[in-house]
């Protein structure tokens, strides 16, 4: 996983957006977020699955991978956004908004948005699958999906939710890019439906471990150390301010023996591929 994830920084970094025109600071921008690093967990997911499948398939998967890590990126330039988390950093550097303005934060997300698109319908695959990929990632990220989530998350923002509507919350505003990443790894990797649904429920709980974790982390480490503002879901729906630390901390060993449960009973190859794509996270 390590040299696949070395090749597609460099695929990444050779096919960021081009916007050339005599504005001063757009098309850097574009790119800024994405150069800043992050952990690539979304595309490592793409691509663990697609080759776990098939052995062959990297390059197929690169273009899907930048697709879902452009996605990603676009929906953390706006979380930090005035009108949402209002952060001034992230991965280590300025937030958009900080570094130029707001308008061009906002502007650079819609692009990116869009340019994950265009990666999908660009990449190296049959049309069917391509149809596929991009319903995938538009319902999961979309109306229904990751944006109800943090609508939700917004809205509620300051009232106290019960635990299932915080698990509403976060399936979606997390779990359901998690999953749809391994869901259209899986069909690059050519898998049949069922084995690709059977991917994408399995993500749906490793979204939901990978915020009750992102929670803990926020509750527990300083700023400095995860390169974005820290200890600022007091007054939000986190599982650590519903069930305490503790509980939530059991509620995390718990989903991730569930989740090493699960990566045991699929095949070898793509087994191997999860773990090593998980190290460090279940």
């Amino acid at each position: 996983m390590k040299e696949l994830l070395e090749a597609f920084e460099t695929y990444l970094k050779e096919n960021l957006p081009k916007a050339p025109s005599f504005h001063p600071y757009y098309e850097k921008a574009l790119g800024e977020m994405a150069l800043a690093g992050g952990k690539r967990f979304r595309a490592a997911l793409v691509l663990a699955a697609a080759t776990g499948l098939d052995a062959t398939s990297a390059q197929k998967a690169m273009s899907v991978a930048l697709a879902i890590e452009l996605f990603h990126t676009y929906s953390l330039i706006h979380d930090d956004l005035p009108a949402m988390d209002n952060a001034d950093f992230r991965r280590s550097v300025p937030t958009l908004h900080k570094s130029y303005d707001e308008v061009t934060a906002i502007l650079a997300g819609d692009a990116l948005n869009s340019h994950s698109f265009l990666c999908l319908a660009n990449a190296p695959l049959p049309s069917e699958t391509k149809v596929k990929l991009v319903a995938i990632l538009a319902e999961n990220g979309g109306a229904a999906g990751m944006v109800l989530g943090q609508a939700l998350d917004c809205r509620f923002e300051g009232q106290t939710l019960d635990l299932s509507q915080v698990e509403f919350i976060h399936r979606r505003k997390t779990g359901k890019l998690i999953a749809a990443s391994l869901q259209m790894g899986a069909y690059v990797g050519g898998a049949d439906d069922d084995f690709a649904k059977r991917l994408y429920d399995f993500g749906m709980d490793l979204g939901l471990y990978f915020q009750i974790r992102d929670d803990i982390i926020d509750a527990t480490q300083e700023s400095a150390a995860v390169g974005k503002p820290t200890h600022n879901d007091d007054n939000k729906n986190s599982f650590v301010t519903l069930l305490g630390l503790d509980e939530a901390q059991k509620r995390a060993q718990k989903e991730a023996q569930k989740l090493r449960e699960a990566i045991g009973s699929l095949p070898n190859a793509l087994c191997a591929a999860l773990n090593d794509a998980l190290r460090g996270y279940i």
